[in-house]
């Protein structure tokens, strides 16, 4: 193996390798707050107890102590092993020795990197002491290569190899460590997420070792990475990091749950804590005969690891014969032990060695600074490139990610030229005279308000990426603010092109001033207003660790484009006063337009007074606002970048299980319930009291024929650009009653899309084969099993929900209660029974997966992908063991397992074996020590298996895997003309007659589901209840945004007059009100499709319940929480803008009521049709834009021209009549000053008479009718004639507008039900379907 950061030719060009241990001693680590408190609800801050223990963790904080007494050394050239249970404290203690301490409350002790301080590396050289997460997190749309390719670049040393340029050395760095990890034949596949279809959970793991072995650190700590990597590719992984630790004298901190023996070998040193203490640290071939020597003795075939964290579980433990009374009973035990003990001893001697060699020692610091002066742009930076470097490989990975999701940009484009058109046509070549100066205006706001509105979608997009910073930034890649700078420079350009566009459609649509300045002008602040907006909601993301909401300054923005749009207009008047019948001679010189700003006489209106009387706004003032709306893009810009560096750094959230109210109340110093038994006794070879598994038997089993579930020649393929990728390959088998299942195969292999296939849970690609139940096709009730639950229940409540409503309705509730009860206790979970579900760790939500089947006593076959993963050994085996007891009491279990050991892989009956490629290599039993499974691979040609050795890790070093060797034999070939596979499929044919002769013994049932409708609502109703009222961020974000925008929209029309900018007022504080509705959407969608992926993948494969129950259930739990806090709207609103409280009973109705109803319902629509929560949004925005632009406010009803039939469509258009109508209907209109329009009339005539029959046939009134010269006329005497006049807007209509409106809310809801079953339900379109079936026929 060659690698180009540890070649040799580095040291003959004098490029200085760096090394660096660690020592620490007496090391204590303190975490801030409890491990478990209660989960907090809506009426959580009202509840006395709640503000009595605020007050209290103010002025005592509640800390729990996490680790205590370790001290220790690992130097240059040396791996160490970390072991111990979940929650023992593995990840605490790598991240404090990889100096990520920023989330624990106090770290005590003392640590040192040689001769740093732990300040000194986090200043200096953090990228030097690295630490490899558990999860693995990426930009999805990005490929492998570009993901690696960026770490690298961003690692790569300024002084290289001779004639090696940068991009040189990434690409040698990146292919090597693509092909030493099995990634270089998916360099080039996007590396996905749940949400977007890329490479196996595997490589993506592999993917996030290759980004941290691309850094180049002399310390590293790796958590966990061997999680859902099969043995053998971990068993690779492991011997790389063996191999780069000895040549380039690295120090290696690993930890590993189920580590192999092999692998266990390859380590130099190991640490075993138990529950937060320190059981042992040094040589790892002393540490099991140590424990040996203190009583402890391994299982049978036991591995050595598996060994070493057994002897820290009570219940997992073996004790010698004789050692009874003398073996440690605690931790605390263990612990002290060993610092008595030789080996205790000599690890404090080894220590203070290696701390009289380097700390303090100011030559050892000159010799590593003089190391990375060769490597660094500058010695001052924690980082290895220069800040002008960062920006660029930032910006072209930001371009990457843009390129990787073309759809996403598709879309953005849409939704910008989509409503340009759409508003360009409502004011379709808008005239020059004074009656479109109002359209003109609307116009002018609309194209900058729009900016506000799409730059929402900012904030869940910083979100998501917000956890890959963090990480790019504890790696010192970049500066976290590099990221928000970066995506605003590449923002630039693609702004640009999408503000022209939306610029040129719809400013020449509209026919605004045909001046080259006057359109670049706009274009300039429509470009300038949507960069601000976006920086405003980048800036308040970036400020916030929860999803805030905003207001814009757009006021300035709208300044200056007015004024830039009527500099040069001279409006002609369209309505001279006074004409018609008795006025045909009459001379301009007694006319006068009735528009504001208009003189006596004069037959234009100068645009710029007009703009200047109505808004206050002045040509002279445009250059100014753009400096201002400059001033608050880069103040803006400054924020985010600011936030962005710092709020980062603080996003730390310690793991704390949350019960619900009600429950025990629990210490806040109080140790976790996996800890409770710390300073017990410990027991020997004593097993946990658990439910008798007969229990669980169908009281009908022994007198039933067992079903068997078969599939043949299954084989899926999916599209990719160029053709189709097939996944599964004839894959052939069955599952029977009685038997545990075992389906294996290398990362990547299609193990757990055969799980998906098998379980019908495909929606896209073609699927060909047949899945039998005896010989039949595939009933309804097949269940399958996804570790996905509603993250608000508890662990009970989970389970009763499924009992609920997957066992017969004829059940009584206390027997399925009480049935419940024995899950819990077989589960190991009656602790855990009041947890909140998304609070659990990895092990216990595992548990309650498997529960939540139980509690539903499946029939036919339960489903499991990685049960262990992530587990300890001894959790893992209490998993399987449990599995082993299910199955021999008639369960038919298939489950996918990595890594197990030779003890754990002899529970399982069968294995399904397979390679790359989604091909079979072994299906068939496993035998007694593995012997038919083995027997198989040696008849066949393969080297016999070791006694010593571990069957599960032999046969796929047998078969070779991606990062080994490439085995000379073709597996999957020999499979296919094997004598066992003939035998299999004659076996299946005689299942298939069998069970074709005989009725089928699965439960027939007058409905797909075990219970009616009306039972599944209520219970549907009630988990919902339940789960909002638990969602206090999500309720009082409600709340806050209605007060919030009530006191904001009232105050800013405070008291409006009855002058006719008055009555204008009162019709832009109704629609700005309800303009809110977007915002509240936008939250309610994000809930509604967070819980249908539940019952996406967990609740609708098991035919839990009718989607039409869930998607009711949704709308009749969200719908009186918008009613409750609209009617906060309304009374922070309704009297601050001064409408009358004798009106007020309608305008709740309809504002409170009929309004909430709408954009729930509405909400819930969108979200019907939308795969994820940021596609919803698009669609809201765009629909949304549709609504307002025909509601008869930005353009006046009677300037729609032909688009008026939108107007008769649009909701909001009855919303606002009904409202400004009934609240000011009959109101008299009292004309300001400049509203007042002056009219001279002829020598000899008074005012009154001049008028006077132009006021009986045209309305209005004067102030002067005495007077002969400057008549005061207003044009409008009564709000009916102005609102009907100009807005379309009659009172006699308001309850015809109610009925109207909740004929849109039933509209809305039928559409719920339509989107929901065509677009969710119904998931393959006709096309697809003849696709489909045009492939199988070929």
């Amino acid at each position: 193996m060659r690698l180009p950061f540890i070649s040799s030719s580095r040291q003959d060009e004098g490029i200085k390798d760096r090394q660096l241990g660690i020592m620490f001693k007496e090391l204590r680590v303190v975490g801030a707050g409890s491990r478990a408190s209660l989960q907090p609800t809506v009426s959580s801050p009202f509840h006395p107890s709640t503000f009595l223990r605020k007050i209290r963790e103010i002025r005592h904080p509640s800390t729990r102590e996490l680790l205590s007494g370790f001290e220790g050394v690992v130097t240059p050239g040396e791996m160490l092993l970390v072991l111990g249970r979940p929650g023992s404290g593995c990840s605490t203690f790598l991240k404090t020795l990889a100096n990520q301490c920023g989330e624990y409350h106090a770290v005590e002790g003392q640590v040192f990197y040689d001769a740093f301080t732990p300040k000194e590396i986090y200043g200096t050289f953090r990228g030097d002491v690295t630490y490899c997460p558990e999860d693995d997190i990426h930009f999805p749309t990005l490929t492998v290569n570009q993901t690696l390719s960026f770490a690298v670049r961003n690692r790569t040393p300024a002084t290289r190899l001779l004639g090696q340029t940068r991009e040189d050395y990434v690409e040698d760095t990146t292919t090597m460590l693509m092909k030493v990890l099995g990634l270089y034949g998916s360099k080039n596949t996007l590396v996905g997420n749940a949400q977007i279809q890329g490479v196996s959970g595997g490589e993506r793991k592999r993917l996030s070792i290759a980004e941290m072995l691309g850094s180049v650190s002399p310390l590293g700590a790796w958590d966990n990475s061997t999680r859902g990597l099969d043995s053998s590719t971990a068993l690779e992984l492991v011997r790389t990091l063996r191999f780069i630790t000895d040549v380039k004298r690295t120090t290696t901190i690993v930890s590993l749950y189920q580590a192999g023996e092999q692998l266990y070998e390859l380590f130099d040193k190991v640490c075993i804590i138990a529950e937060g203490k320190m059981a042992y640290f040094g040589s790892a071939k002393l540490a099991k005969g140590y424990f040996v020597d203190m009583g402890f003795e391994p299982q049978h075939r036991q591995t050595t690891p598996d060994f070493l964290v057994a002897v820290t579980d009570a219940n997992g433990r073996k004790i010698r014969p004789g050692y009874e009374n003398f073996v440690p009973r605690t931790s605390a035990e263990l612990a002290s032990r060993f610092m008595a003990s030789d080996l205790g001893r000599q690890n404090r001697k080894t220590m203070e060695q290696r701390r009289d060699q380097y700390v303090g020692k100011h030559e050892h610091k000159q010799a590593y600074l003089s190391s990375v002066a060769t490597e660094r742009a500058t010695t001052t930076s924690v980082y290895m490139t220069s800040i002008p470097h960062q920006i660029k490989t930032v910006m072209k990975r930001r371009l990457q990610v843009i390129v990787g999701n073309k759809f996403e940009l598709f879309v953005q484009l849409t939704s910008q030229v989509f409503p340009a058109i759409i508003m360009g046509t409502v004011f379709l070549s808008i005239r020059n005279d004074t009656s479109a100066y109002f359209s003109r205006g609307s116009v002018l706001f609309f194209s900058l308000f729009f900016s506000a509105i799409v730059s929402v979608a900012e904030v869940p997009a910083l979100f998501l990426q917000r956890p890959i910073v963090l990480r790019h930034q504890k790696a010192a890649l970049h500066y976290p603010f590099i990221q928000s700078l970066a995506h605003t420079i590449v923002d630039i350009p693609i702004t640009l092109v999408i503000q022209l566009i939306f610029a040129v459609i719809l400013y020449f649509l509209v026919g605004l001033q045909r001046s080259a300045a006057q359109f670049f002008i706009f274009y300039l602040f429509n470009f300038l207003m949507l960069q601000t907006m976006k920086s405003l909601f980048r800036a308040i993301a970036a400020s916030f660790k929860t999803r805030p909401s905003a207001i814009a300054p757009l006021w300035w923005g709208f300044g200056a484009v007015l004024v830039n749009e009527f500099h040069t207009l001279d409006g002609v008047c369209s309505t001279l006063v006074p004409q018609g019948p008795g006025y045909e001679n009459v001379s301009l010189a007694n006319q006068v337009c009735t528009m504001v700003g208009s003189q006596p006489g004069d037959l234009l209106v100068d645009g710029n007074i007009y703009v200047g009387l109505t808004f206050n706004f002045w040509y002279g003032h445009l250059w100014r606002n753009f400096g201002v709306i400059c001033a608050f893009h880069l103040g803006f810009l400054a924020v985010l970048l600011v936030a962005t560096e710092f709020n980062t750094l603080s996003n730390f959230d310690g793991a704390v299980i949350l019960f619900k109210q009600g429950s025990d109340v629990i210490d806040g110093n109080a140790k976790a319930l996996h800890e409770v038994e710390v300073d017990v006794e410990f027991r020997s070879g004593c097993q946990p009291k658990a439910a008798d598994p007969s229990t669980f038997d169908n009281p009908d089993r022994n007198t039933v024929i067992p079903n068997l579930f078969t599939w043949q020649h299954l084989q899926y393929e999916v599209p990719i650009e160029g053709g189709m990728k097939r996944l599964l390959d004839d894959v052939t088998g069955f599952v029977a009653p009685g038997k545990l299942t075992a389906l294996m195969g290398e990362s990547g292999a299609g193990k757990t899309t055969l799980l998906n296939v098998l379980a019908q849970r495909i929606g896209a690609g073609v699927v060909s084969g047949g899945r039998f139940v005896n010989g039949k096709p595939l009933p309804i009730d097949f269940q399958a099993q996804m570790q996905t639950h509603l993250p608000n229940a508890t662990v009970r409540e989970a389970l009763l929900f499924s009992a609920n409503l997957r066992q017969p309705q004829s059940v009584p509730h206390t027997e399925k209660e009480a049935y419940v009860g024995k899950c819990l206790q077989m589960c190991g979970l009656e602790e855990y029974a009041d947890a909140i579900v998304g609070s659990l760790g990895v092990e216990h939500r595992k548990r309650t997966t498997i529960a939540v089947e139980l509690a539903a006593k499946p029939k036919l076959l339960l489903f499991l992908d990685e049960p262990t993963s992530g587990l300890d050994s001894q959790s893992a085996w209490a998993i399987v063991q449990f599995l082993r007891e299910l199955a021999d009491h008639g369960q038919a279990i298939l489950c996918t397992i990595h890594q197990p050991s030779a003890e754990l892989f002899q529970v399982f009956d069968t294995l399904l074996l397979l390679c790359k490629g989604g091909q079979t290599v072994y299906f068939g039993d496993i035998g007694e020590n593995s012997s038919a499974m083995l027997n198989y691979f040696e008849s066949n040609g393969a080297p016999r298996c070791g006694s010593d050795a571990n069957p599960a890790e032999y046969m796929l070093d047998i078969i070779g895997t991606e990062g080994t060797a490439v085995p000379t034999t073709d597996w999957c070939d020999v499979w296919k003309r094997s004598s066992e596979a003939a035998q299999l499929q004659g076996r299946i044919e005689k299942m298939h007659e069998h069970g074709r002769t005989r009725p089928s013994q699965l439960s027939v049932q007058d409905s797909v589901f075990a219970t009616s409708w009306s039972h599944q609502f209520i219970a549907l109703a009630q988990r919902n209840f339940q789960a909002y009222w638990r969602s206090p961020t999500y309720i009082r974000a409600k709340f806050l945004l209605n007060i919030a925008g009530g006191l904001l929209i009232g105050f800013a029309f405070f008291q409006a007059n009855d002058s006719l900018q008055g009555t204008q007022n009162k019709l832009f504080s109704i629609f700005l009100g309800l303009v809110l509705c977007v915002s509240l959407t936008h939250q309610l969608m994000a809930v509604y499709i967070d819980i249908r992926i539940v019952y996406e993948v967990r609740e609708r494969p098991s035919r839990m319940y009718h989607w039409t129950a869930l998607v009711m259930s949704q709308l009749v739990v969200e719908l009186p929480w918008n009613i409750t806090t609209a009617a906060m709207f309304l009374f922070c609103w309704y009297w601050t803008v001064g409408y009358p409280t004798d009106r007020a009973g309608y305008t709740f109705l309809m504002l409170s009521v009929a309004f909430p109803s709408y954009y729930t319902t509405l909400g819930h629509a969108i979200a019907s049709m939308a795969p994820t929560a940021p596609i919803a949004s698009l669609y809201l925005t765009s629909l949304i834009i549709f609504v307002m632009i025909f509601d008869g406010v930005i353009q006046p009803f009677i300037e729609l021209n032909w688009w008026k039939w939108m107007y008769n469509v649009s909701p909001f258009a009855y919303i606002i009549e009904g409202l400004l109508g009934q609240a000011i209907g009959g109101d008299a209109i009292s004309c300001s000053y400049t509203e007042l329009v002056r009219v001279n009339p002829p020598k000899g005539l008074k005012c009154g008479k001049y008028m006077g029959p132009f006021m009986e046939f045209s309305g209005g009134y004067l102030t002067n009718p005495e007077a002969t010269e400057g008549c005061q006329y207003c044009p409008y005497k009564t709000a009916d004639q102005y609102m009907y006049s100009r807005f379309n807007i009659k009172d006699s209509d308001h309850w015809r507008n109610l009925g109207i409106v909740f004929g849109f809310v039933a509209f809305n809801i039928i559409a719920v039900f339509w989107f929901t079953y065509f677009m969710r339900i119904r998931t393959v379109s006709v096309f697809a379907s003849l696709r489909q079936k045009l492939t199988r026929g070929t």
